[in-house]
């Protein structure tokens, strides 16, 4: 936790960016993983703990704009819960540890709601993605079910948008402390890497071990795979072989919920082939080019399309692609090798805020989605600013599957040279991702440096 100043603060910026009312921010409740009192490890809803800081199940925040009070909702510990999970603070004494003044037992919040309505106020709340959150919200609102979506407010969304997209320095501590712990978990498996015969699980069961080492746990389900052209793939089944790259795709979420998000794509045994070595330096290119590039003012969407130019253009001097590179990024051929989108924000969330809905966090009034397969998946197209965090993944994969269905279509003939590509089917896949803060004049790599040189990589793995 912070300083309970650092969170009256942030609720008092909230109240000023949202005209009148109540704004509801419900924490998450416990989640069975197989049945009732054997719960999922917990994770406190990201808005909540912007704004409340309590880590803890079953809390509910209101801000009630008009009068400038905050509200905290939750029971005080019984004997039985006690008994099993031990003591803990009267929930006065934790409002108080974050500046909140009144302190209330569940019961009471139907009662606020209710009043609020009654008088007319609107009551403010984001779309839930838990469907136990979208039921408590339709009980205390009156809605069906299936409505609660459309009755979200914009207008607290964006509020909650444009404050938390800009991390303070105390934040951007906490991210490169993720970031740092990312580094090890990656160079471990770069060594376990260099074993021909070592199981995928091996080596997440280890990065995953490495995060929890250090008071924390994985910022989402660990992607290791000799099978990279699938994105997420996270099947651990595989003994790694030489002649594979290894893809590795994780990060770290410590005690503040702070997550990191780093990829690196390593040789089996630990020498790339030259057929590794020439797509490897292909995306190697795209990712540094990306991050030069990266300042205030540049938007992202612009940055995503020099990272798939310079893909294509390395494709077409090793004869996978022809004619002309800046006219098949146009009409989107590079997206048969690089289908997704550049990178996404990162903080509380390793896709930051995303919760509250991708086009409300990567896009504005001033810049639209995209609708052509591939850049149509670039969930961050915005300008930048200073104080945001992004992550930078480019990618060149071989996914058998859509290259059949392209060639079979004759789909962007004229720029792909489908012959030489069919040569790479059992390639895989290579991602390079790193971790930016954007500064006053350009951007940082987060973190301590995780190889990404082939010589790099090819010494730490020896």
């Amino acid at each position: 936790m912070f300083t309970k100043d650092i969170y009256t603060n942030r609720r008092n910026q909230l109240r000023s960016d949202v005209k009148s009312g109540l704004i509801l921010l419900p924490g998450n409740q416990e989640a069975a993983y197989n049945y009732h009192k054997n719960t999922y490890r917990y994770r406190q809803d990201s808005n909540f703990l912007y704004f409340f800081g309590l880590n803890k199940p079953n809390f509910v925040g209101v801000l009630d704009v008009d009068s400038g009070e905050d509200w905290l909702f939750a029971n005080d510990f019984d004997m039985d819960s006690i008994i099993w999970m031990g003591d803990m603070p009267k929930v006065s004494e934790l409002a108080a540890s974050v500046g909140v003044k009144n302190s209330t037992p569940t019961s009471e919040l139907q009662k606020m709601v209710e009043k609020a309505i009654h008088e007319g106020r609107h009551v403010h709340f984001c779309d839930p993605y838990r469907a136990v959150t979208r039921h408590q919200i339709s009980q205390l609102m009156g809605f069906y079910y299936s409505t609660v979506k459309n009755f979200s407010s914009k207008e607290l969304i964006k509020a909650i948008v444009k404050q938390r997209e800009i991390k303070a320095d105390y934040e951007i501590v906490e991210i490169e402390k993720a970031c740092d712990v990312a580094y090890l978990m990656h160079t471990e498996a770069m060594k376990m890497a260099k074993h021909v015969g070592t199981y995928e699980y091996q080596i997440a069961g280890r990065v995953e071990g490495i995060a929890m080492e250090h008071g924390g746990t994985v910022s989402f389900p660990v992607i290791c795979s000799i099978n990279g052209q699938t994105l997420h793939n996270h099947y651990h089944g595989n003994q790694i072989t030489e002649g594979r790259m290894l893809v590795l795709d994780t990060g770290a979420e410590l005690a503040n919920c702070y997550s990191s998000d780093i990829t690196r794509t390593v040789p089996v045994g630990g020498k790339f082939s030259d057929r590794q070595k020439a797509i490897y330096e292909i995306v190697l290119e795209a990712n540094m080019k990306s991050i030069e590039m990266c300042r205030p003012g540049i938007k992202y969407r612009d940055v995503h399309l020099v990272a798939c130019l310079t893909i294509a253009e390395g494709l077409k001097k090793l004869g996978l692609m022809k004619g002309d590179m800046k006219k098949a990024v146009e009409v989107g051929a590079h997206a048969l090798f690089f289908p997704h989108g550049l990178g996404h924000m990162m903080g509380l969330d390793v896709h930051d805020m995303e919760n509250l809905g991708e086009d409300f966090v990567g896009y504005d009034d001033e810049t639209k989605r995209a609708k052509e397969f591939g850049t149509a998946y670039l969930r961050f197209g915005k300008k930048l600013k200073e104080g945001f965090v992004l992550t930078v993944e480019p990618g060149c994969y071989f996914i058998p599957q859509l290259i059949k269905q392209w060639r079979n279509e004759q789909k962007f003939a004229d720029y792909i040279h489908y012959d030489e590509v069919e040569k790479y089917l059992d390639f895989g896949g290579v991602r390079i991702e790193d971790g930016i803060l954007i500064t006053k004049d350009g951007c940082r790599v987060l973190g301590k440096p995780v190889p990404k040189t082939v010589a790099d990589i090819e010494a730490l793995m020896a």
